[in-house]
């Protein structure tokens, strides 16, 4: 309490209207207090104490449903949870009866990129091939992802670093909407890129150089990306792990194999870029061609003792792996299911785009990523999700992440087992579970609330109505009513 809310508090036995003005401040959650007008414009709850009532619940730990639940929000924290008749509702609270409504915690985006990719030019010529450009969406991206029920993410590369660290300082100054979020540094990349943003490495020496300089920028992680040697791989973990933080990578000249050899924390995008099984794999050299890697890869199984091999090695050297299955979706012409609430959110000109290239898309390897992702984790492995909305378009931020945790599903997860992968798998790898990723007493008040049942029908994990971050509620179609025809824009 502020030391004029102190001195009002005293004369509350002398003067009433003071005493309104003390009940009125102190009202107010915490987490409320610092943002800023352009950021209360989205906040629908911004009570001290909420009771979230007659809510089902699903906690993220992946055991089943609880319904008809009480959920106590204090100050930014879940202070109480359980069946209505024994969670008493605090005298004065806002209370909100969400009878046929379901709440469960922010999803953990771990592939969740501050960029929009641009495949045609202003002429409307596709450029993909030749050149690849992004456009930084620190205005729309935010708020998307926020909208959706993402409240933490991890930028799983830059393009621009500065841009992704300023923007997590200013969101968490309360300056701008928008998630948490844990800035990974620019992509590290050997010689052969083709991204107009993205630097090339010389060697080992300034990949140490570069990983230090951006460590000490406030980068959390690191992404190795395809044309990366292992020397210089090296390095990167090396740096990493000595200043506590994590690697990752999009790969093509390393193997999954000798990545985790390596130390690599995580690897990005399923089993479909695994170079292990291509007989044609030359040492710290990308193939040229994909034919051999595809074709090698439409010959596993779950059951591929080769397969199951890389699995262990993995598992025994604690390497998570990044499902991003809306990314692998957009690639064949036939899926996703052409969704309104994504083109509205689009600018003219990369709506055409996605459109055209949609069409010309062939069918993608979706169903064996699924399917070998699916193994992973029965074998005893970790999965993360994330959508990597980059590709031709089609993968928004926010929507891709509810599709992410549609396809899981679809690739064979229970509604609640694919919402824990998106939610507490992803708090654990950022060391973050003691405070997100999960619903009880004590944890940070991150929470979605949904109209209908995910648990039975997990599209309706797109019905999102209000996200608490912080135990501040936004208002999820106010922040997306404000982005509509923007991305690929800003």
């Amino acid at each position: 309490m502020t030391s004029r809310l102190r001195r009002a508090s005293l004369l509350c036995g002398v003067v009433a209207t003071v005493c309104l003005l003390v009940a009125s401040a102190s009202a107010q959650s915490p987490s409320a207090a610092k943002l800023s007008p352009a950021v209360k414009e989205y906040v629908k709850f911004d009570d001290r104490v909420i009771a979230l009532t007659h809510v089902r619940v699903i906690d993220g730990t992946g055991h089943a449903p609880r319904a008809d639940q009480t959920v106590i929000l204090r100050d930014g924290t879940i202070v109480a949870m359980g069946d209505g008749t024994s969670t008493p509702i605090p005298a004065g609270a806002k209370s909100l009866d969400l009878a046929d409504h379901t709440v469960f915690p922010g999803l953990v985006g771990m592939h969740d990129h501050m960029f929009y990719p641009q495949p045609v030019n202003m002429e409307g010529r596709r450029v993909r091939g030749v050149l690849q450009f992004e456009q930084q969406s620190s205005f729309t991206f935010p708020r998307l992802y926020l909208a959706a029920g993402v409240t933490s993410l991890r930028t799983t590369a830059s393009v621009e670093p500065y841009a992704d660290l300023n923007l997590k300082t200013w969101i968490d100054g309360g300056r701008i909407p928008g998630p948490k979020i844990h800035v990974t540094g620019p992509y590290l990349e050997g010689q052969g890129n083709f991204r107009l943003p993205v630097h090339e490495l010389t060697g080992p020496e300034e990949a140490r150089k570069t990983a230090e300089f951006w460590a000490d920028q406030g980068v959390t992680s690191f992404k190795a990306f395809m044309h990366i040697t292992r020397a210089e791989l090296k390095e990167v973990i090396d740096v990493a792990h000595k200043r506590g933080l994590k690697v990752t990578g999009h790969l093509c000249s390393i193997t999954y194999r000798e990545a985790a050899e390596l130390g690599i924390d995580s690897i990005e995008h399923g089993f479909g870029l695994a170079k292990d099984f291509d007989p044609e794999k030359k040492p710290d050299v990308c193939p040229v061609s994909n034919a051999a890697s595809r074709a090698a890869f439409n010959s596993l199984t779950a059951g591929s003792p080769p397969l199951r091999d890389l699995f262990q090695v993995l598992i025994q050297h604690h390497v998570a792996i990044t499902s991003t299955l809306p990314n692998a979706e957009a690639y064949s012409s036939d899926r996703p299911p052409l969704q309104q609430r994504v083109l509205d959110v689009l600018s003219p000109q990369a709506q055409a785009g996605y459109l055209a290239q949609r069409l010309s898309q062939p069918q993608a390897q979706l169903f064996k990523e699924m399917e070998l992702e699916h193994a992973f984790v029965k074998a005893g492995g970790t999965l993360l999700a994330g959508p990597d909305p980059t590709g031709i378009g089609g993968v928004v931020a926010g929507f891709g992440d509810q599709r992410e945790v549609e396809l899981l599903v679809e690739a064979g997860f229970t509604p609640v087992e694919a919402i824990h992968i998106a939610t507490e798998n992803g708090a654990r790898f950022l060391g973050e579970d003691d405070r997100i990723g999960t619903l009880a007493p004590g944890k940070v008040a991150d929470l979605v609330i949904v109209r209908g049942d995910p648990s039975s029908k997990i599209s309706d994990i797109e019905n999102v109505e209000v996200v608490f971050k912080d135990g501040v509620g936004y208002d999820s179609a106010k922040l997306i009513d404000s982005v509509r025809g923007l991305v690929g824009l800003r």
